[in-house]
């Protein structure tokens, strides 16, 4: 990446609209971001030292809860370092990082979603080729795939931002380093580049969302075909936990993207939601319904007191 820049670091000016509430927010996200790690962490202990739970969903969902560590770790330290009084500079090089690790690992969760939709639709549609068609090399490249397609979108937007020259102001209004954000900084022409920025931004998440609705289309008119009352009860349940996380995950991006005016503080609103609290959900959602996972949370709970009290 050719860095024509003179602008060493930049000043994040935070969520707009906020003065005077730092301290407030400080404790509201610094406790959404403990209960994420603490929850997600939670999760993988449970799918870990279970064998009953060693199973393609699973193992997506294993994927999921360590973007979800990751995902809000990408803004929440900085954002919580300078709410606590420290200084809102951020390097050139953290900006960067910044940027690419928010797509990258929001790209990967968008893929993921995809994949475990298809999970989903093998289960119900043929439920006697499941273990056959979601074997363990299946599962891998499709874990590997979600990464990768990820890490190149992520590269995409990261390089068409940077290669822009930024020689001052450096004042950053958000919370963190995004892209519209910092278009606005550049010292040249970007309107080429909003509308390609754009277009790959929104291309991937649609796309994502017309797989998923042709998998849960096929889901549902399979579900229908079943005779029992509890047998279609049984069907649903165990796609309505991730059609919840599903619905979290894209609302965020749709009101993002497809305002007709950007209202910045609604954006940083929708963010801190998306960044926040739908990695800190993913573990109730996916726990509560589920007794399986219940019953291991609750094993993982026994060893943990147990190890404490001895």
């Amino acid at each position: 990446m050719r860095n024509v820049s003179m602008v060493a670091e930049f000043i994040l000016l935070g969520i707009p609209h906020t003065e005077g509430l730092e301290t407030m927010l400080l404790v509201l996200f610094l406790s959404f971001y403990v209960f994420t790690l603490l929850g997600n962490l939670l999760i993988l202990l449970a799918i870990v030292s279970s064998t009953r739970l060693h199973t393609p969903m699973y193992f997506f969902l294993c994927k999921l809860s360590v973007c979800d560590i990751f995902f809000p770790s990408v803004s929440s330290p900085k954002m919580l370092f300078y709410l606590s009084g420290n200084s809102r500079t951020i390097s050139y090089a953290g900006c960067v990082s910044q940027l690419f690790f928010y797509h990258f690992l929001g790209c990967t969760e968008c893929f993921l979603y995809t994949v475990m939709a298809y999970d989903r639709f093998v289960a119900i549609c043929y439920p006697l080729r499941y273990t056959v068609i979601m074997s363990h090399r299946v599962c891998a490249i499709l874990a590997t795939g979600t990464s990768l397609f990820g890490c190149v979108q992520a590269t995409f937007l990261t390089t068409l931002t940077f290669q822009l020259p930024y020689c001052g102001p450096n004042d950053v209004d958000y919370y963190f380093c995004d892209i519209p954000v910092m278009l606005k900084l550049a010292c040249a022409d970007t309107s080429s580049l909003e509308m390609v920025g754009f277009i790959s931004v929104g291309l991937m998440p649609l796309s994502c969302f017309l797989l998923i609705l042709t998998s849960y289309s096929c889901i549902v008119a399979s579900i229908l075909r079943i005779q029992s009352k509890e047998g279609r009860r049984r069907a649903f349940s165990t796609c309505s936990a991730h059609l919840t996380a599903i619905l979290l995950s894209f609302m965020p991006v749709v009101l993002i993207y497809l305002q007709p005016t950007p209202n910045p503080w609604l954006n940083a609103t929708v963010q801190i939601l998306n960044n926040l609290v739908t990695p800190m959900l993913n573990p109730l959602i996916y726990s509560l319904r589920n007794k399986e996972v219940k019953y291991s949370l609750r094993k993982v709970s026994r060893i943990f007191s147990e190890s404490l009290s001895g």
